[in-house]
């Protein structure tokens, strides 16, 4: 196994970054902490041309600007697998934006692959094995083992050969321009900051009445709280089930607490009295500090709506089966739903219809707007 460069200095990565510059193809990805921290951030960034492998250390290394100009120009392509996680994360904690992105997940949806995990592709093309229990592992950790970093090479090394193969796929079978549609819009993926209550962005909490929310609230803040005191990701202090198990049955003793899925006796001793106290906070929250979830407005009442929804999902099922895809990768059920709602009757409609891509537009058109006449006049 032939030795990988570890940068563990600005000047190491100020010398790649005018290195990369010369490249016209680089492969990137990253690992990071979140199944080990509170605050997950990136440990590893891995990038490989077709002559190298290079890991940098941005626990080492803080300065990452000179990377800056590179992954910002679109003459480089820079190729990822599932970039969406990625290309947030370098936003977030480096301010990095990328350009000129190729992402060989998109690729393998759009192929119609059965397996799109980057070690299944791997293993069905080149009989690379990956050892999966490092997606998992603490890459905050250092030094790294040398078998984690010989992981994290594997996981960049092999795109480029992954890329030529999907390309030359992709042009025989006239996707390419959808793969490109794709990537450009996967391009303004960034890193949001969630302001307002943790309880919105809570599943489930939708559903809950005002009063419930408030209590959800306050155990959530006690929660990120308890998470950033012992540096734990906060499911690790409390899983989101018996989260609203407590939200529901809103306990206000400590025997109340017994029987709560996930609450074991060790928890109860070491958090019950926190967790109680969280609770009466919520109960006796002024009605007026109530948070509250942000409701749909109504539409008007559509009585063929539903049927024409149902009227695409089977046109879809159809179409899919055509191309050889997953129905939700060919259109996925938004979509459908907006086409239900606006009802183009035509193509110039069609191409007014916003969430669905240029390339459903022109490869489906004809056949979606068939399909919704042919419903209008069932009904």
């Amino acid at each position: 196994m032939e030795q990988i460069e570890i940068l563990t200095t600005n000047e190491q990565v100020a010398e790649l970054a005018e290195q990369l510059a010369a490249e016209t193809t680089i492969a990137v990805d990253l690992e990071a902490d979140s199944m080990h921290n509170y605050q997950e951030k990136v440990c590893l960034i891995q990038v490989s041309t077709l002559q190298r492998t290079v890991l940098i250390d941005p626990l080492a290394a803080t300065d990452l600007s000179p990377l800056k100009p590179v992954l910002a120009d679109p003459a480089i392509r820079k190729i990822f697998h599932a970039a969406d996680y990625d290309l947030r994360s370098l936003s977030r904690d480096f301010d990095l934006e990328v350009n000129g992105l190729f992402d060989t997940m998109i690729c393998a949806q759009l192929l119609g692959e059965e397996r799109i995990g980057l070690a299944d592709l791997l293993r069905k093309y080149f009989s690379v094995e990956l050892d999966k229990k490092f997606q998992r592992a603490d890459w905050s950790q250092r030094p790294l083992p040398t078998e984690m970093v010989r992981y994290a090479a594997e996981d960049t090394r092999h795109l480029h050969r992954l890329v030529e193969l999907f390309e030359e796929r992709l042009l025989e079978k006239g996707r390419m321009s959808w793969c490109t549609e794709e990537f450009a819009l996967m391009e303004q993926v960034r890193f949001a900051d969630n302001d307002g209550p943790i309880c919105l962005r809570f599943k489930g909490a939708g559903l809950l009445p005002r009063r419930e929310l408030g209590v959800l609230e306050k155990l959530l803040q006690w929660r990120e709280l308890e998470g950033a005191k012992y540096n734990k990701p906060v499911y690790k202090i409390i899983g989101n089930k018996t989260i609203m198990e407590l939200v529901h049955r809103t306990p206000r003793e400590m025997g109340h607490l017994r029987g709560i899925e996930g609450l074991s006796p060790r928890l109860m001793e070491r958090y019950g009295r926190a967790l109680l106290n969280a609770i009466r906070e919520g109960v006796t929250l002024p009605e007026a500090e109530l948070p509250t979830f942000p409701r749909v407005p109504r539409r008007a009442k559509d009585p063929g709506l539903e049927e024409r929804v149902k009227t695409l999902k089977k046109w879809r099922q159809t179409e899919a089966a055509k191309y050889a895809l997953e129905p939700g990768v060919l259109i996925n059920n938004a979509a459908l739903e907006i086409l239900a709602l606006a009802k183009p009757q035509s193509l110039a409609e069609l191409n007014e219809v916003v969430g669905l891509k240029n390339w459903q537009k022109e490869e489906l058109g004809e056949s979606l707007l068939e399909a919704l006449r042919l419903n209008s006049l069932l009904n």
